[in-house]
């Protein structure tokens, strides 16, 4: 398992239920990396995808204890045991989590790659990832140039465990 992600200088991913920053060469990537893939997420990273519609060309597996979502191109879990259950049917290397916070912490620990974009600014969160460069057992093991889209600097890394 995966985790693909866009963190600010203080690794805050979102507030009130939105990205902290929309870039969009990022997005293009998150959808090159995750397409054919299997995505996981909350019901609130759900809730907040265009439409409240399923990301296309990937099985959308969205872990909630409460919620209704009715659609039938996801996958509902109400439990960490019913979610690992499902995700026996594919390949690990090929699940994608993607949010948002509890997530991420919740399923963090069973990752052994994470595909994080360093947005170089501050927002303000309320919403935060584990900064990994803090995390003894994830090591950066890529990072690209420098990119610029619309005066908003990041990097493209990749960790380790």
């Amino acid at each position: 398992m995966k985790a693909i992600v866009a963190v600010d200088l203080n690794w805050g991913i979102g507030y009130k239920g939105n990205l902290l920053k929309r870039i969009s060469p990022d997005m293009k990537r998150f959808k090159e990396i995750t397409i054919n893939k299997v995505v996981v997420m909350g019901r609130k990273t759900f809730e907040s995808l265009p439409k409240k519609e399923p990301l296309k060309d990937r099985v959308n597996i969205v872990l909630s204890k409460s919620g209704s979502i009715n659609h039938e191109k996801v996958i509902v879990c109400r439990s960490l045991n019913q979610l690992f259950n499902e995700l026996l049917k594919y390949n690990t290397d090929n699940v994608f989590l993607m949010g948002g916070e509890s997530v991420y912490e919740l399923l963090l620990p069973y990752c052994t790659e994470a595909y994080v974009t360093k947005i170089k600014n501050t927002y303000t969160a309320d919403k935060y990832f584990v900064n990994l460069d803090e995390n003894d057992s994830w090591k950066l093991i890529d990072k690209s140039d420098l990119q610029i889209y619309d005066d908003v600097e990041f990097y493209y890394t990749k960790y380790a465990k």
